[in-house]
């Protein structure tokens, strides 16, 4: 918003101005925290704000004429800037005039000479009051001092301005008053009013009696700002009616010219040619300056005439681009709309060529929106991503509508600052691990690896182990979790016999505030390992016995002896298992299928074969190493089933009524016979 205050030019320090805080419907007691301040292109700070009250009061008294010169309206423009949020106030003081400046002439006192033969009514131009008020505090009107001789009469020129000219009432005498001293009063509309007043001292000659006169009261002309030292602003030309000498007309500029207009312009004594004379160094379109005409009498006569000089502008000043305040970083979550920087965006040349064009890239995430006179906001228009872009330097480009345009650029640099919007990211959905049971104790099994896009504690992964259970255990008890780098190690040695697989989740958790994550199942499969030798499940024996099996006396060839059957806990080749025969009593007689496991004979019995025989099979796992078992059977010949089954000894092979094992027995139960029968017969002998 916009607040004008008015306030007269030499107000004392401390007054108070007004309160900026009721005005601009803000709380005073957040000025303070909003970090206030006021900006002003002045060069003196004239204007302070209590921070605790809002109250506006003057800091330095304001000199209205060295301020503004000449201008009609005096201005101070101020912008209050406030943050959290950033809003811009403009201030507006309109300093009024007071009569503080007396009317003043150029010179301390000038000198007119005339011509003792004027007749009464000849006017001679007086100088010009300066005073620097404006309004009804400028100079108002003129006064002669008395005397019988003049008197004094404003004169309008052309453009509507007003100049005192002296009036000749009574013919002058030089033989008896050859100077006649006046002094011109000059009172400005103050209240109380002020004046100024110069001696004019009239000088009485007795030559040249015409002055020249201009061919225009007023000349006009226009130039270019940029004008090269030495162009021609306009000719003038006045006439002398007299001749030789006092007909001959010189040209300057009057003593009521200002020095520098002086300086900036020159004209030529005898052409009247006004011409640059430096650099138009000037903010005011209009110059006014007043030409002399003075003829070469012993005692010239003059005149005067305005010329107006318009100076057209021309287009010499780019933009300048002044950052007022800037945000920077702003986190990335800021909405749409959120304002970063406030830029002020100023051209000196008036007009058209004054008029300021601002845009930024149409490919960035932000716009320029304008704000108050002179003023832009760069706001945002998208939503940000930091992941995606963490900085950007936006140019902002300034072009003037002159011809040619002159452009301004302006790099601002605006970095992203991170918040927690992305979760971690495992690779997978899920992982698969294989393990080997028989594990030791702390084996490294796995580790999980999340990536979180976020940076510093938001994009620092920690990983746990959620809770579940595995085999009505927790598994806690199973496993154990580096938290910082997701390693996962074994707290048990597994068994595949008892667990093949087991799943479990691992989640993922960012350090942000509010923390975000992610979970994983993670699957574990257990492999085997030939941990266990094949149990044989039929035939068994029972307390060391073997097992027997009957078979008819006269079988016929390939009968079913018996079948072994067996299981192996361990799994895929590890559990597949053949079948062999270790030892048989008769191998002719006997033939165990590798596969299945059956015991037949290879031909039919013969009633010269053994009654009882034994053969010892082996079953043997495919593991790497392989591990085996071996189970004794013993087979009885028979066409019934005995009431009380026989023994099978040791050396595994049926026994005849005479066998080799037998006659042995018989041979040394003889031969002890004989040696104890000996031995008797020797000591029958010795007693003899």
């Amino acid at each position: 918003g916009q607040i004008v205050y008015s306030i007269a030019e030499e107000t004392e320090r401390g007054a108070s101005v007004g309160n900026i805080a009721k005005d601009l419907g803000i709380d005073a007691a957040t000025l303070s925290a909003r970090k206030f301040r006021m900006i002003t292109g002045s060069s003196k700070q004239y204007f302070n704000i209590n921070a605790s009250t809002g109250a506006l009061s003057v800091s330095e008294p304001i000199d209205r004429e060295q301020l503004c010169e000449l201008k009609s309206d005096c201005l101070l423009n101020y912008e209050l800037v406030l943050e959290n949020p950033l809003e811009l106030y403009r201030m507006e003081f309109k300093v009024l005039d007071i009569n503080d400046n007396s009317p003043s002439f150029p010179l301390s006192e000038y000198h007119i000479n005339m011509p003792e033969f004027l007749s009464p009514g000849a006017r001679f131009a007086l100088p010009n009051a300066q005073d620097l008020d404006e309004g009804a505090n400028s100079v108002q009107n003129y006064t002669l001092s008395p005397d019988e001789h003049f008197y004094l009469e404003m004169q309008i020129r052309g453009d509507g301005s007003k100049y005192p000219e002296l009036v000749l009432k009574k013919a002058l005498d030089r033989e008896q008053q050859a100077t006649h001293r006046l002094v011109l009063t000059a009172k400005d509309g103050g209240n109380p009013p002020k004046s100024g007043d110069v001696p004019v001292i009239v000088t009485v000659l007795d030559t040249n009696d015409n002055a020249p006169e201009f061919e225009h009261s007023v000349y006009r002309a226009s130039i270019l700002e940029n004008s090269p030292s030495g162009t021609l602003v306009v000719q003038v030309h006045a006439t002398d009616l007299d001749e030789g000498p006092n007909g001959e007309v010189r040209y300057s500029f009057s003593n009521t010219t200002s020095a520098d207009l002086q300086r900036m312009f020159s004209i030529h004594p005898h052409t009247g040619e006004v011409t640059v004379n430096g650099i138009l160094a000037v903010q005011r379109p209009l110059l006014e300056m007043l030409i002399e005409a003075r003829d070469n009498g012993a005692f010239g006569l003059s005149s005067t005439a305005k010329l107006l000089v318009e100076i057209t502008d021309v287009n010499n000043h780019g933009p300048e681009i002044t950052i007022t305040s800037l945000s920077s970083p702003i986190p990335e979550d800021a909405v749409p709309g959120t304002v970063i920087a406030l830029l002020s965006i100023l051209d000196k040349d008036p007009g058209e060529n004054g008029k300021v064009n601002c845009q930024i890239s149409e490919n960035l995430p932000f716009q320029l929106k304008p704000s108050l006179q002179n003023y832009y906001s760069l706001v945002t228009s998208e939503l940000l991503d930091r992941e995606v872009i963490s900085e950007y330097n936006i140019t902002i480009t300034a072009t003037d509508l002159g011809s040619p345009p002159i452009t301004t650029q302006k790099a601002v640099w605006v970095q992203i600052s991170d918040v927690n919007d992305n979760p971690p990211v495992f690779g997978a959905d899920t992982f698969d691990v294989f393990v080997e049971e028989n594990n030791p104790l702390g084996a490294f099994l796995y580790q999980v690896s999340a990536s979180d896009p976020d940076i510093g504690e938001n994009g620092r992964v920690s990983y746990t182990l959620r809770n579940s259970t595995v085999a009505g255990s927790a598994l806690t008890s199973f496993l154990s979790m580096n938290l910082a780098n997701g390693s996962i190690y074994a707290k048990r040695a597994f068994d595949f016999e008892q667990l093949r697989s087991f799943y479990f989740q691992v989640e993922a958790k960012d350090n942000g505030s509010p923390a975000l994550s992610a979970a994983i199942t993670v699957n574990v499969y257990i492999s085997d390992q030939n941990d266990n030798a094949p149990a044989i499940l039929y035939p068994t024996s029972q307390n060391g016995s073997v097992a027997v099996e009957v078979v008819p006396r006269l079988a016929d060839e390939d009968y079913l002896v018996t079948k072994v059957v067996a299981d192996d806990e361990d799994n895929a080749q590890n559990a597949w298992l053949s079948y062999h025969l270790a030892h048989s009593s008769d191998s002719t007689l006997f033939q165990l299928s590798p596969h299945t496991g059956e015991l037949r004979t290879t031909r039919s019995m013969r009633s010269t074969d053994f009654l009882k025989h034994k053969v010892v099979v082996v079953v043997r796992d495919h593991g790497d190493p392989p591990l085996s078992s071996t189970v004794t059977v013993g087979i009885l010949l028979a066409d019934t089933l005995p009431q009380v089954l026989p023994d099978f000894d040791d050396s595994g092979e049926p026994q005849p009524l005479l066998n080799a094992t037998n006659i042995y027995l018989i041979v040394s139960l003889a031969c002890v016979s004989f040696i104890f029968a000996a031995f008797i017969f020797f000591l029958a002998i010795i007693r003899l």
